[in-house]
């Protein structure tokens, strides 16, 4: 229980249904869903959606998803990858040839076809109950009228819309400058998109006078994409994979995603006492690190499209994690892995709702980096990701770009399973960190038994690029430790990711949590 003395958050409890996202009016549209006879999956696209518009920087409809789902209790999990492609003229060559050795960010060949709205579609078909007309209808109604900026997205604006083209900044600051907290931001144009969408499903968005407007924006920049690219755009279901930590089971989305780094990372952890550690210590932050640094090797090698890769049995192999961690000493700090030549961000969405009858989603969405590429579409004012930055220019590589290839993800929601049936749908938001927030939040709950909201809070770290960052809640004692075995310490410039996640218990009783590190909230009822 935490200290009722020191400001923080309780667990939110409910027993009819519950949402925990990053912004309250998503929460709060997505329980009204529930409350009017929808399901999960109805409420997680409800407020899913509705993101887009209230945290920008964030997600959009010229982003990405990725979704696990279990229906009812022990049905078992599915997956939906609805992540993009690249162009049928997305050539490598052409982008050597000019003297890049990465996919330049806000370039339209780092622009891969949306995936996020053919994956809500999909989703309604599949799992929804009350059609799209009806899900789409709060973030229609927010887009007409306006949402007021909220602080972490106000921060946002300041820290990445410089990064907007001229277009874009016609839409998203009509301010003519970052705004303050509380000025409104309607997205008209993006209203008229999510009509046509209830009404014509994906053709809506990827035929007709939308798509044309996108390809139009981006051929206009020298972009390869065509209207054929998009017209081909489709989701495809497919089956999580897992591994097992002190009991548990960490179910994640396959590769294209990075879930297997989430699942070796806890694999490698196994082999050591965490629980016996101090939770926020420098033992247990250095062990952490070097797992991180092998975890992050293997997925910089091997992790690709899952028609491209051919080494995840290897990643989550028992025999694998044994191996990498027989490499780190308790006492001494490793060197860190060979960079990443692909784009990685900290930028994205994660939803998570159960509903009355206990069906579970999680959900994540995302444009990559701040604002993605910073390529508006002129007429509709579409925003487009990124996401073809993911890819590496090295011949041969698993992830090398290529005609109607997925890129490397960042992005992975996450369910903990235990004997057969989910007990917790969770996500963690922070582009690269995501493997390691996951392996930390699930070694949380497990090694320390901290409640969801608890686990969330706790301070986190990072092993990137050489340097291990740490939020201001670790002691000046623990970093002096850290760097007394090797490591070279910083302070996060800005908080590590954002989490949410819920609880599914045995007496029936709902347990959310959601990161004060954003704006949000868990909401039941």
């Amino acid at each position: 229980m935490r200290d009722f003395h020191l400001p923080g958050r309780s667990p939110v409890l409910a027993t009819n249904g519950i949402c925990a996202t990053s912004h309250p009016l998503a929460a709060r549209e997505a329980v009204a869903v529930l409350e009017r006879g929808g399901n999960a999956m109805d409420a997680a696209i409800a407020g899913a959606v509705l993101l887009g518009l209230c945290e920008p920087a964030m997600t959009g409809l010229g982003g990405d998803l990725f979704a696990l789902i279990e229906t009812a209790p022990g049905a078992g999990v599915q997956a939906l990858n609805a992540s993009g492609r690249a162009a049928a003229a997305a050539d490598p060559q052409v982008l050597r040839d000019a003297g890049h050795a990465t996919v330049p960010l806000s370039s339209p060949w780092a622009v891969t076809i949306p995936g996020a709205v053919g994956g809500f579609c999909h989703l309604s078909e599949a799992y929804g109950r009350l059609g799209l007309d009806a899900v789409l209808d709060p973030a229609i109604r927010y887009a007409e009228a306006g949402v007021p900026i909220a602080p972490r997205v106000a921060h946002d604006y300041a820290a990445k819309s410089a990064t907007l083209n001229a277009t874009a900044r016609r839409f998203y600051l009509p301010w003519g400058k970052s705004p303050e907290v509380g000025a409104m931001l309607a997205m008209p144009g993006q209203a008229e998109v999510l009509r046509r969408i209830a009404r014509d499903g994906a053709a809506g968005f990827y035929t007709g006078e939308v798509a044309e407007d996108i390809v139009a924006s981006l051929k206009a920049l020298g972009g390869p994409q065509s209207l054929a690219d998009f017209a081909a755009s489709a989701p495809t279901p497919t089956q999580p994979i897992s591994g097992s930590y002190r009991g548990i089971d960490l179910v994640e989305h396959p590769p294209n995603g990075q879930g297997a780094t989430a699942i070796l990372l806890l694999n490698i952890l196994s082999h050591f006492d965490i629980a016996a550690m101090d939770p926020w210590g420098a033992a247990r932050a250095h062990i952490e690190a070097e797992a991180t640094k092998l975890a992050y090797d293997a997925r910089n090698r091997f992790v690709a499209d899952a028609d491209h890769m051919t080494r995840l049995a290897h990643m989550l192999a028992p025999e694998t994690a044994a191996k990498l961690a027989a490499l780190i000493d308790p006492k001494a700090v490793m060197a860190a892995p060979a960079p990443l030549t692909e784009a990685v961000h900290r930028d994205t969405i994660y939803i998570t709702v159960v509903d009355r009858d206990r069906m579970a989603v999680s959900l994540i969405y995302s444009i990559f980096h701040g604002f993605g590429s910073g390529i508006a579409s002129e007429k509709f004012g579409i925003l487009l990701q990124n996401r073809g930055s993911g890819f590496s220019l090295t011949p041969g590589h698993p992830n090398e770009m290529a005609p109607g290839k997925r890129p490397m993800h960042t992005i992975i929601p996450g369910m903990l399973r235990e004997n057969g049936r989910v007990v917790m749908p969770f996500g963690v938001m922070g582009g690269a960190y995501q493997s390691t927030g996951h392996a930390r939040f699930v070694s949380n709950l497990r090694d320390f038994g901290l409640d969801p909201q608890a686990a969330i809070d706790a301070p986190r770290c990072f092993a990137e690029d050489g340097v291990l960052k740490l939020e201001r809640g670790y002691s000046a004692e623990t970093a002096q430790g850290l760097a007394d075995l090797g490591h070279v310490v910083e302070t996060s410039q800005d908080a590590i990711g954002g989490a949410q996640a819920i609880l599914i218990r045995p007496d029936g009783v709902l347990v959310a949590g959601s990161d004060a590190r954003k704006d949000g909230c868990a909401i039941g009822y």
